[in-house]
């Protein structure tokens, strides 16, 4: 059995050949080699921080965070085909809740996500290559495959697989020959390794995943949670042999910080598949989905109180992960807007 999945997860493998995105996206980056500054007045800079980072509302969303830049989201989908497909889905559900499309999809190629074959300490060269140039740690999202991936960067962000690692340029997909940046906040140099994402999710990570190679660097450590996240979420699901331990039951799918990280752990509902749960643009197509999703307050068990009209598939998820991609978009937002008032004695 354990041959046949890990079988089925390898002969999947897909590649960044991809003929089924908007070419406007391909090669439009034209971002600064250094950070800016968010370049916003001090009117959105006080409604910025006057905003509740619990109760995010779509006006918040519309009328506020959109005349400030957003932290860069770096998706990872597993290893089978289709399942970047249902990634891009989750990035368009995003687009169409108000994130901006330049701060999810890839600027070499328009894409919505990286391959979890591709190698952790290319995602992690990445992670500071943007930071640099975008000034907003980035946020990391990854499902199966993708979630192993997702951890694996939190630790080798902490120096606990290398002690150095280089830049990663995702225009060039090529290292740039230096383990350091200037930091966009301080100025300072500083290496790569030591630096945080505001925010991290593993979605379905472990099960019968455990039997390609490319997770075994993770035994002992899957569930260990450095500060290297600043606040981390897991995603795990009854019934799932494919990215839940011991069919997603018990302790064995519980995160835990190793130190000062903000852990959640929610047990979405059993019967969600695992490969199509980040599907989820076709929740836009219903106002009542919409609003639903947007009040949504998170617990650690979510369900459905409520029968709706409309295709409701994979909601408590997308709701969940919305509601702290927004929590985690002001709080990065008030925290650099308070060290850049900082540095110009600005209270």
């Amino acid at each position: 059995m354990l041959l046949v999945a890990g079988g089925l997860l390898l002969g999947g493998c897909v590649t960044s050949d991809r003929v089924d995105y908007l070419p406007f996206y391909a090669h439009q980056y034209r971002g600064p080699d250094r950070y800016p500054g968010l370049g916003i007045s001090r009117a959105v800079e006080d409604r910025i921080l006057g905003l509740d980072p619990e109760n995010v509302t779509e006006t918040d969303v519309r009328e506020v965070l959109a005349q400030a830049s957003a932290p860069r989201i770096i998706n990872l989908h597993g290893g089978r085909w289709p399942v970047y497909k249902y990634m891009a889905s989750f990035g368009r559900f995003l687009e169409g809740m108000g994130y901006p499309p330049e701060r999810i999809r890839n600027p070499r190629d328009g894409t919505y996500s990286f391959s979890g074959y591709l190698g952790s300490k290319k995602i992690v060269g990445a992670v500071a290559w943007y930071y640099e140039r975008e000034g907003l740690r980035p946020m990391m999202i990854g499902h199966s495959l993708g979630g192993f991936q997702t951890v694996r960067v939190l630790h080798q962000l902490a120096g606990n697989l290398a002690p150095e690692i280089p830049v990663w340029n995702p225009l060039t997909r090529r290292a740039e020959g230096r383990c350091a940046i200037i930091d966009p906040i301080t100025g300072a140099e500083r290496p790569v390794v030591g630096l945080e994402l505001s925010y991290a999710v593993a979605l379905g990570a472990g099960g019968l995943t455990r039997v390609l190679p490319n997770t075994w660097t993770l035994t002992g450590r899957l569930r260990d949670i450095p500060d290297s996240a600043n606040a981390f979420t897991g995603y795990f699901i009854p019934l799932d042999h494919l990215g839940g331990d011991f069919l997603g039951f018990g302790p064995a799918n519980i995160y835990y910080a190793t130190g000062e990280a903000r852990v959640r752990n929610v047990r979405l509902p059993a019967g969600y598949p695992h490969g199509t749960v980040p599907v989820s643009d076709h929740l836009l197509e219903s106002r009542e989905l919409v609003d639903w999703i947007n009040a949504y307050q998170p617990t650690n068990r979510p369900r459905l109180d409520v029968k709706f009209q409309s295709k409701s598939s994979h909601i408590l998820w997308a709701a969940d992960v919305w509601h702290d991609i927004k929590k985690h978009w002001v709080l990065e937002l008030q925290r650099v807007i308070r060290a850049e008032r900082d540095q110009r004695h600005d209270p």
